[in-house]
C-alpha cells in the first residue's frame, strides 16, 4: 500500500470526546498500544459545552440518595424502554468515576465542609450533579486530555474516518483522510471504539457543532452493526433563539436548576400546567399528589421547570403554538428575579458571558428568549452493557453514539455520567478483545481502494455535481420541519421519500479544486452519514406507533404498553437496503423491578 499513511495498533479509538478520552485511557492502562482519532483539534470535543454537571449519587447534599434512586429515575426518565443494565451500572459505577476524576485533578465547586457540590437537574429526584460552575464539560476534557497525553497515548488530529475495515465477520481497523492534505489514512487494528457523538448536523436548529454528522452511526451500520432506538431524538427545551447569529445554542439546565422559571407572554409560569400528565403517569396517583410533589412554595428545590426535558419541550411547543409565545417565536426564561446579580454572575458564568457577549443580552436583568433545540440522540450502536461491546465482533461504542442506555429520554446529567463510566468499560472490554487475539486481523486491499475510489469520487462529476451545501440544507428543512418534535405517519413518509431523493443527489455530489483544505469536499464526504442516519431516524420513527419520551406521534398520542416492551432495531440487509425489525427488551430482574414498586 505505497500510496497509504498506514498505522497498527491494538485498540483505536474515533472519536476524542470525554468518551473515547476515557476508553483510550483505559485501553492504554490494560497495555494495549492505543491511538486516538478526532475529526477537529484536541479539546474541541462537544463535551465541553456540556454545562450542567455529572449525574452521580454521591449523596453529598441529600444523604438518602444512592444508586437505587438513581437507577429509578433513569429508566422512568427514559420510560422504560432503557437498558435497565446499562441504567444499572450506570447508577452503580458514577461515584466512582466522578471521584476518579478529582483524583486526576479536576476541581468541583464544594459544600460549606469541602465535599463535592451537586445541584438540581429535570427528571432527579434528588439534588445530584456534581459541577464546576456552568462550565463542567471543560473541566472533564481538560482533565482526561491532560490524563491521556501525560500516558502517552497517540493522538491523530483533524482526521476523519470514511469507513471501518473488516477481515471476515471482525473489524480490522479504517480508513480515513487528514483534513489539511487530503492524504489517505489506513489504521489496522484488533479492535475499535467508537465515540464519535451526535448526529445533529441533520436538523436545521441544533445545540450541536459541525463535527455532528452521524459518523459513528453510520460507520457501525455499514460495517454490519445494530442500531437501536433512532426514533428517540432529544429536543433540548432551552436553545437560544434569538439573535438569530445564536439561535439553537443551549442554555443550560442549571438556569432552571438554580431558580429559573419559564413563562409565556402573558408572564404566566404557564409549567405549571403541564405536571399533571407527567406524574399521574409517572410517580403520583392524583392531581394532588402531583401539586404537592411540585409546590415550589412548600419546596423551592422542586419546581415543574425541572420537569424531564421532552415534557419542557413539548410544553414550549404547546405554549408556542396557542399563541403565547415570545417575540420571536419560544418562550420566557427568567432567573434574573429570582437570584441576585452576584449570584447569577458566580454561579452561571458561561451564560452569562454568552448573552451578553452574543446577544446583548444581561441575563442578571432581563429574561432570556429560548425555544426546544435538536441537542441529543438516544438511539445508537447495540452494545452489550458490560463490554460495551457491538454485534460486530472487534467493534465497541460508547457516549452519544451508543444505544440503550438513556431509553426513550435522557435526564440531563446522565451524558456526562454516561461518557465516564461506558468509556471506561469500551476501553477495557476493547483492550481484553484485542490481547485475546495472536495477530491483528488482515486488511482486505480490495475494499480499501474500493473506499478511496468513492472518497475522492465528488472530484470527477464535472458540471453535472450537485451542490453538497444545497443537499444538507434542504436535508436539515426535511428533519426539522417533517422529522422534528412532533410526527406524524404522513409527515414521516414525505421525509423517507425526500431523504432518498436527497440520497440520489449526493452520489452526484461534486466539487472543484483539489483535495488541500477543501470542506466542500469533506462536506460531501458527511453527507452520506447524514443521510444514512436520517432515514434510520425517520423510519424507526414511523415504525413506533406510539409516543414515547422523544418520540412524540401526534397521531399516536399515548404511549402502548406492547410498543414499550420493545426496541425498533435497524441493520443493514444483505442488498445494502435498511431494513426494519422489533426485538423485545432485555428482561429486568425481579429486585430492580421491585424498586418501581416502592412508595415515592
Amino acid at each position: 500500500m505505497p500510496d497509504y499513511e498506514t498505522h497498527e495498533y491494538d485498540v483505536l479509538v474515533i472519536g476524542a470526546g470525554g468518551a473515547g478520552l476515557r476508553a483510550a485511557i483505559e485501553a492504554s492502562a490494560q497495555g494495549a498500544r492505543t491511538a486516538l482519532v478526532c475529526k477537529s483539534l484536541l479539546g474541541k470535543a462537544h463535551t465541553v459545552m456540556a454545562e450542567g454537571g455529572i449525574a452521580a449519587a454521591l449523596g453529598n447534599v441529600y444523604e438518602q440518595d444512592n444508586w437505587q434512586v438513581h437507577f429509578r429515575d433513569t429508566m422512568r426518565g427514559g420510560k422504560m424502554l432503557n437498558n435497565w443494565r446499562m441504567a444499572q451500572l450506570h447508577a452503580q459505577e458514577a461515584p466512582d468515576r466522578v471521584h476518579e476524576l478529582e483524583n486526576w485533578g479536576a476541581l468541583f465547586d464544594r459544600t460549606a465542609d469541602g465535599r463535592i457540590l451537586q445541584r438540581d437537574f429535570g427528571g432527579h429526584r434528588y439534588a445530584r450533579l456534581a459541577h464546576v460552575g456552568d462550565r463542567t464539560g471543560l473541566e472533564m476534557i481538560r482533565t482526561l486530555q491532560q490524563h491521556a497525553v501525560h500516558n502517552g497515548i497517540d493522538v491523530f488530529m483533524e482526521c476523519t474516518i470514511s469507513r471501518l475495515l473488516k477481515d471476515g465477520d471482525r473489524v480490522s481497523g479504517a480508513i480515513g483522510y487528514w483534513r489539511e492534505s487530503g492524504k489517505v489514512i489506513v489504521f489496522n487494528a484488533k479492535a475499535v471504539v467508537l465515540a464519535t457523538g451526535g448526529v445533529g448536523k441533520a436538523f436545521k436548529i441544533t445545540s450541536n457543532s459541525w463535527e455532528y454528522t452521524g459518523d459513528g452511526h453510520s460507520l457501525a451500520y455499514w460495517a454490519g452493526a445494530d442500531l437501536i432506538d433512532m426514533e428517540c431524538v432529544q429536543f433540548h427545551p432551552t436553545g437560544m433563539v434569538w439573535p438569530p447569529s445564536v439561535r439553537g445554542i443551549l442554555v443550560t439546565e442549571g438556569v432552571r436548576g438554580d431558580g429559573g422559571t419559564l413563562t409565556n407572554s402573558d408572564g404566566v409560569q404557564f409549567m405549571f400546567n403541564y405536571i399533571t400528565p407527567y406524574f399521574a403517569s409517572e410517580t403520583a396517583d392524583t392531581i394532588e399528589e402531583a401539586e404537592r410533589w411540585y409546590d415550589d412554595k412548600r419546596n423551592n428545590r422542586r419546581t415543574p421547570n425541572l420537569l424531564p426535558r421532552d415534557e419542557v419541550a413539548r410544553a414550549i411547543n404547546s405554549e408556542v403554538k396557542a399563541g403565547r409565545g415570545s417575540p420571536h417565536g419560544g418562550v420566557f426564561l427568567d432567573i434574573a428575579s429570582r437570584r441576585s446579580a452576584e449570584y447569577i454572575r458566580r454561579r452561571l458564568p458561561s451564560m452569562y458571558h454568552q448573552f451578553k457577549q452574543l446577544a446583548d443580552v444581561d441575563i442578571t436583568a432581563t429574561a432570556m428568549e429560548v425555544g426546544p433545540t435538536m441537542h441529543y440522540i438516544m438511539g445508537g450502536v447495540r452494545v452489550d452493557a458490560d463490554t460495551a461491546q457491538s454485534t460486530v465482533p472487534g467493534l465497541f461504542a460508547a457516549g452519544e453514539c451508543a444505544g440503550g442506555m438513556h431509553g426513550a429520554n435522557r435526564l440531563g446529567g446522565n451524558s456526562l455520567s454516561d461518557l465516564l463510566v461506558f468509556g471506561r468499560r469500551a476501553g477495557l472490554g476493547a483492550a481484553e478483545y484485542a490481547g485475546n487475539l495472536r495477530a491483528t486481523p488482515k486488511l482486505d486491499q480490495e475494499a480499501l481502494d474500493g473506499v478511496v475510489k468513492e472518497m475522492f469520487s465528488p472530484f470527477d462529476h464535472g458540471s453535472a455535481a450537485e451542490n453538497p451545501y444545497t443537499i444538507q440544507h434542504e436535508l436539515q428543512d426535511t428533519m426539522h420541519t417533517l422529522v422534528g418534535i412532533i410526527r406524524n405517519k404522513s409527515e414521516l413518509d414525505e421525509a423517507m421519500v425526500q431523504v432518498r431523493g436527497y440520497q440520489e443527489r449526493a452520489q452526484r455530489a461534486g466539487v472543484e479544486g483539489h483535495r488541500q483544505y477543501n470542506p466542500g469536499w469533506h462536506l460531501s464526504i458527511d453527507l452520506k452519514s447524514m443521510l444514512t442516519v436520517s432515514e434510520a431516524i425517520a423510519r424507526a420513527a414511523e415504525t413506533r406507533k406510539e409516543s414515547r419520551g422523544g418520540h412524540t406521534r401526534d397521531d399516536y398520542p399515548d404511549p402502548s404498553p406492547e410498543w414499550g416492551k420493545v426496541n425498533v432495531v435497524v441493520r443493514q440487509g444483505p442488498g445494502g437496503d435498511m431494513r426494519i425489525s422489533t426485538e423485545p427488551l432485555p428482561q429486568m430482574p425481579a429486585d430492580l423491578q421491585a424498586l418501581f414498586e416502592e412508595a415515592h
